[in-house]
């Protein structure tokens, strides 16, 4: 089975394969002072990474949620995304698994050419076969628009899909997939909160670095 099987190991980014924390607040905070709205302290900012950026906008404020978003953008593109970072153990794995021959992929809440570069960056973009986040198309419901499926179904027939990530979205995402999932919990999530919607098989792990290829087939 190990050698026939064809295994799409699809990442999370932000709190599951990069720390982007400092970038993210700053240019929340930015986006918040250029409309002259109180600022939010590092806790609840970090609390809500995973989620939408237009959501995240919504629950704090009354104000068109799109133009907030355009202003974390306008600092994030210049300086939020150079204050990105792997995590610890992140690039040794993505390497192990690319050589036992999986395929690797992210799905990000993040602007897609925003994530890709942010991959770049990190020197990380030669691992992965698919960067799937937000476009003009695939943008009100994020990673759980029902293209996603369609995509991968297109693109990859026949190949068996792990999600792995860190956020209730994530595994909402598995679910949708009617697919394992792996948590981390390199995030703001227990292991409860990714447990209880969870509608099939799910290992949950501290984090990327100790996923094991052992793990990845007893999900298969």
């Amino acid at each position: 089975m190990k050698k026939t099987v064809k295994i799409i190991l699809s990442f999370d980014l932000d709190n599951t394969l990069i720390n982007n924390r400092k970038g993210i607040v700053k240019s929340f905070n930015y986006a918040l002072r250029k409309f002259t709205l109180p600022e939010l302290n590092r806790e609840e900012i970090e609390a809500m990474i995973g989620t939408p950026l237009d959501e995240m906008f919504s629950k704090v404020s009354n104000l068109n949620p799109s133009e907030l978003s355009s202003a974390f953008r306008e600092y994030y593109g210049i300086e939020g995304i150079y204050q990105s970072k792997l995590l610890s153990g992140v690039k040794k794995k993505l390497k192990e698994f690319k050589n036992v021959g999986f395929t690797l992929g992210v799905i990000t809440s993040k602007k897609q050419e925003m994530a890709k570069k942010i991959i770049e960056i990190l020197q990380i973009q030669k691992y992965f076969d698919y960067v799937l986040g937000e476009t003009e198309d695939r943008k009100e419901l994020g990673k759980l628009d029902p293209k996603l499926k369609i995509i991968l179904e297109k693109n990859y027939p026949g190949y068996r899909v792990i999600i792995i990530g860190d956020h209730p979205k994530d595994v909402r995402l598995s679910n949708n997939l009617n697919c394992p999932f792996i948590g981390v919990l390199t995030g703001h999530h227990s292991a409860k909160q990714l447990y209880e919607i969870k509608t099939g098989k799910v290992v949950i792990i501290n984090s990327v670095n100790d996923l094991t290829v052992d793990i990845i087939y007893f999900l298969i």
